[in-house]
Parts: structure tokens; C-alpha cells; sequence
């Protein structure tokens, strides 16, 4: 078994996301509380999972029929400014942990004290904001307010299409708009997460060879049947891959059951051999065990129901290591897996 002192980073997680449909964060984890139950996540949970640093969202979806109880992550399409109001929202909501020593983001001195009467007596999780749809920056020279305030990452769209980019259930490329804005995330170091653009999206983003690319929390398209899939988009194929990697960017594991095996029977869960799958396709294609970590995704949108067989909770993840071992990769390899990797590619010193 894998030592349980490796540090995790996670690439991906919707943590204001949850708070804003009311989860308590800030408590010890209970399944049965409410979005999305059985539960797999808070603040305290992660601590208890050894995650040291992770990538928190900014997540809103552009609808005009939010489902009962969405309104606090759901603007009109297109309409930007609703979208930058609710995003400061989820903007606030890590700057108020920070508060309260629960987190601290990527850009904070190693040795900056705990504030008074801090609600956590664990050393806070480093946290870098990933803008995930990137409609709450009105305008692309706005940028450098998000970046002020945490924002290391930004996916120019989620599944639908965005002022900037198509996302993955469209046809759409790059708007206008959205070159823009690749250019000034160029200029102050802001990465590109590929995870939900439109394959043509995709391809007019990689043309920017001056901007860091990465996919927080993506899949192998080649195991997941290809383009006979529905959701092809929403996975990665193997050129891209290769070309993340060539441009030293990291790929994260999705735990979203359906994104490790199709199809699946709806009540079905696969095994935590499935997702490893993914991470060691990865590895062959790039060669090394250099561009790949975790991107869990937990409780975004679903519950623990929908992750692999024997994940419950955030600190089921350590599972997967385990799997790692089994096949043979090295302690080495499997800490770069867990966490060396992302908090490489985010400048982090060890955790």
C-alpha cells in the first residue's frame, strides 16, 4: 500500500460552487447533506484526505431555466453582467475561508500566520481559483482584477457555448472575444484549461502556442468510445494529449463515472481499475508519468453514487494509488501523480 503521507493536489473541485447551494464547507463531512447527496466533500474532509492544494471553481451555468433552488449559479445567456455579479459571489466565498485559515491561496507567503481565532487547527489547503465559463470577466482587460484575487486558471466556456468559446456540446470555436482574452491570460500567466471546450474550441486554442494549457479534469476520448459517444467532446483524444503534454501541461483524472467507463448501465459503477486506465494511457502516449494527476470533480453536479466503486468520500482517493502500485509504478511516479505534477506546473514548493 501506498504511504498515506503522500500530499494530494486536486485539480478540481467546485467548492463555492456547493457553498452557494448551500452546503456547509466549513464542517466535518456528512453524506447525507444536501446539494447533490450522498456527499464526498468539504474543507475539513479534504484536510483529512491529505489534500494540500487544490484548484477551487468558479462555476456558473448559463441557462434560462434554472432548475428549483440553482438561481445562485445561473445567469441569463450572454448576459455578462449577472454572470460577474454571482461569480464575485463565489469569489467571496474563498476570500472568507481565507478568513477563517482554512485555505490559503497559491500566491500567499509559505509563512504568513494563521488569522486570530482561526476555524481550523489543520494547516490550511493552498488554493488557486479556476474560473470555470469565463462570462463573469465582462471584458478581457478586466482580467487582471480575477488574477488579483486568486484566479490562476480559466476555462473559456462550460458545456454550452460562452461569450468566448463554444463549450462541449457545441460546434463552436473561439470567438473574438475569446482570442482577446487568451492573449491577456498570456500576459499575466493565467492557464488555459482545454476540459470543456468544443473540439474546433480546441483547436483555435491550441494555435496560441504564447499561453499555458493544461485540462483540470478530463478523460481519454479513446476509451470512452470515441465519436460513437455522445459526450466525445467532453473527452480528450489522443493528439491532444500528446500536444498537452508537449507543452508541459498536466491532465486530470475525472471520477465522474460516466467519464471512466461507456457505457455504463445507469445504476452500475466502475471499478477504480477503469479510471486508472485513463491515467495509464496517458502515461504511454506522453511516455512518462509526468503529465497526469487528479482532477476529481467531486460532488460537481452528482453525488458519490457516481464515482467509482469503493470511493464514498475525498478520502477514498488514495485508492486509486493503491491501483498505481499494483501495476507496478513507482513511489516516485505515483507522487508525481498525486500531486508533484499540478503543484509543479503551479510553481507550489513541496507539499
Amino acid at each position: 500500500m501506498i504511504s498515506p503521507s503522500i500530499p494530494i493536489f486536486d485539480a478540481h473541485l467546485d467548492l463555492a460552487y456547493l457553498a452557494e447551494l448551500g452546503r456547509d464547507m466549513t464542517t466535518p463531512l456528512d453524506p447525507s447533506t444536501l446539494p447533490h447527496p450522498p456527499a464526498a466533500v468539504t474543507l475539513p474532509e479534504l484536510q483529512n484526505a491529505g489534500v494540500s492544494a487544490c484548484l477551487g471553481t468558479i462555476f456558473l451555468e448559463a441557462t434560462d431555466t434554472p432548475a428549483p433552488g440553482d438561481e445562485p449559479i445561473c445567469y441569463p445567456p450572454g448576459d455578462a453582467n449577472e454572470a460577474y455579479f454571482k461569480g464575485v459571489n463565489q469569489l467571496n466565498r474563498y476570500h472568507l475561508w481565507k478568513r477563517e485559515g482554512l485555505i490559503r491561496f497559491f500566491n500567499d507567503p509559505k509563512d504568513e500566520p494563521l488569522p486570530p481565532g482561526s476555524a481550523s487547527k489543520a494547516e490550511p489547503i493552498s488554493l488557486g481559483i479556476l474560473m470555470e465559463c469565463a462570462d463573469p470577466i465582462i471584458e478581457p482587460h478586466h482580467l487582471s482584477f480575477w488574477s488579483g484575487r486568486g484566479v490562476v486558471a480559466i476555462s473559456l466556456s462550460w458545456a454550452v457555448e460562452s461569450r468566448y468559446a463554444g463549450g462541449n456540446s457545441t460546434s463552436i470555436g473561439l470567438t473574438d472575444l475569446g482570442r482577446q482574452l487568451i492573449e491577456e491570460m498570456a500576459r499575466l500567466n493565467i492557464v488555459l484549461d482545454l476540459s470543456h471546450l468544443s473540439q474546433r474550441a480546441t483547436y483555435d486554442a491550441l494555435d496560441y502556442t504564447n499561453v499555458r494549457v493544461c485540462a483540470t479534469h478530463s478523460n481519454c476520448r479513446s476509451l470512452l468510445g470515441d465519436q460513437n459517444n455522445p459526450a466525445w467532446q467532453r473527452h480528450l483524444d489522443d493528439d491532444t494529449i500528446r500536444t498537452i503534454a508537449s507543452r508541459k501541461g498536466i491532465i486530470g483524472l475525472n471520477l465522474f463515472k460516466q467519464f471512466v467507463q461507456w457505457p455504463l448501465a445507469e445504476s452500475d459503477r466502475p471499478s477504480i481499475a477503469k479510471a486508472v486506465d485513463h491515467i495509464d494511457h496517458i502515461c504511454q502516449l506522453t511516455g512518462s508519468a509526468r503529465h497526469v494527476g487528479i482532477g476529481s470533480d467531486l460532488d460537481g453536479g452528482f453525488g458519490a453514487n457516481d464515482l467509482p466503486a469503493g470511493i464514498e468520500r475525498a478520502s477514498d482517493i488514495r485508492a486509486v494509488f493503491d491501483e498505481l502500485s499494483s501495476r507496478n509504478y513507482s513511489d516516485a511516479e505515483i507522487r508525481n501523480i498525486a500531486h508533484d505534477n499540478w503543484a509543479g506546473f503551479f510553481s507550489l514548493s513541496e507539499g
